[in-house]
């Protein structure tokens, strides 16, 4: 038996990309097994494949927020516990930052990791006992991928990874709108996302908006007051992975619950303004990206810079309307469900024009 431990804490995305690559060793080493450092925010996810023994839950994100007294709780201690408690055949450090490398020391065994031209973070490459290289310009998943093969020794035949997540894929007639996001600069204007529900109720979807925080709770019940879209209770991420995966499809700006939507397989249209999504874009089938092509973009920055547009939507998403929105996510979904759903869809267009 053949034991890994993988460190990938966060974020959603992060943690979501590492899948193909435990896929990939499965298929190539029948008797490997895994262990997974993870955000505890994120840490039903490793639990999704059935080789994932330990998940081994970190808080990084609340013991910072008072460093000396997280240094002495029980539960550093028991972190600790869980990390030394037996050897690895090899330990993974797929995340490439300084703060995955200093995590990957209190674990037993030889350490993988990016090499100083390939990690994030170069100077992670100080802490790993073997240095693997991987080109940058690859998106994520592969470069994940990539890493994975060459710290245990198997090769990759380059098809697109796969998730191979334990979601049933019923469709229904409902859409997901991922509407929430951490940037400033990456919402679509609420206005969008109004007037978008609204062509997708009259072209008879179920419309369905989650939310994690406050805001986007409040931002959730002003778009279902204006266009009669259902708000769903909070939910858990496996939760939120069933929803999508019953669903005909989802839009999404660029957040983390989108490459959820990818990796089971949901139709998902991406509305991108500021960001890339050729590094870290959804990853799986039936994906499309509606890239803005303003001047600026991608500007890769949290706050929009441009000088007139301080405190409103960033202008690279004004080329990006909810009728060009509707309009590309109905052809994409003309691909990918059934003729029933497209019939209803066409019918309701038709007796709209």
């Amino acid at each position: 038996m053949i034991k890994v431990l993988v460190i990938k804490t966060s974020s959603l995305g992060d943690v979501i990309h590492t899948l193909p690559a435990i896929n990939d060793a499965i298929s190539a080493i029948p008797d490997i097994t895994f262990d997974w450092v993870v955000e505890e925010n994120f840490s039903e996810i490793p639990g999704w494949n059935y080789r994932v023994d330990q998940i081994i839950p970190v808080a990084l994100r609340r013991w910072r927020k008072n460093p000396f007294r997280s240094w002495y709780s029980s539960e550093w201690i028991e972190f600790k516990r869980k990390m030394s408690f037996q050897h690895y055949d090899a330990i993974i450090d797929a995340q490439g930052l300084l703060k995955s490398a200093w995590l990957a020391r209190y674990a037993n065994g030889q350490i993988y990791g990016f090499d100083k031209y390939s990690a994030r973070e170069p100077l992670a490459s100080n802490f790993y006992d073997h240095l693997v290289s991987v080109p940058k310009k690859l998106h994520a998943v592969e470069r994940t991928r990539l890493l994975f093969s060459k710290s245990l020794g198997y090769s990759l035949d380059f098809r697109r990874g796969t998730y191979n997540l334990p979601f049933e894929s019923d469709r229904q007639r409902s859409v997901v709108l991922l509407h929430g996001t951490t940037w400033a600069s990456k919402h679509w204007s609420e206005e969008s996302w109004i007037k978008l529900s609204s062509m997708l109720i009259d072209a008879s979807y179920r419309v369905c908006l989650p939310w994690g925080d406050e805001g986007e709770r409040q931002r959730a019940e002003r778009i279902s007051q204006a266009s009669g879209a259902k708000v769903l209770p909070r939910m858990s991420l496996t939760e939120i992975a069933s929803v999508l995966s019953e669903s005909a499809g989802c839009i999404s700006v660029d957040t983390g619950l989108g490459h959820l939507a990818a990796a089971v397989n949901t139709p998902t249209l991406a509305i991108f303004g500021p960001t890339n999504p050729f590094f870290t874009g959804f990853y799986g089938l039936h994906q499309k990206n509606l890239v803005s092509e303003f001047k600026c973009t991608p500007c890769m920055s949290r706050k929009c810079l441009y000088p007139s547009n301080l405190d409103q939507t960033a202008p690279c998403f004004e080329e990006l309307t909810a009728i060009r929105v509707f309009d590309e996510f109905v052809r994409l979904i003309e691909k990918s469900v059934s003729p029933e759903i497209i019939s209803v869809v066409n019918q309701k267009k038709e007796s709209s024009e």
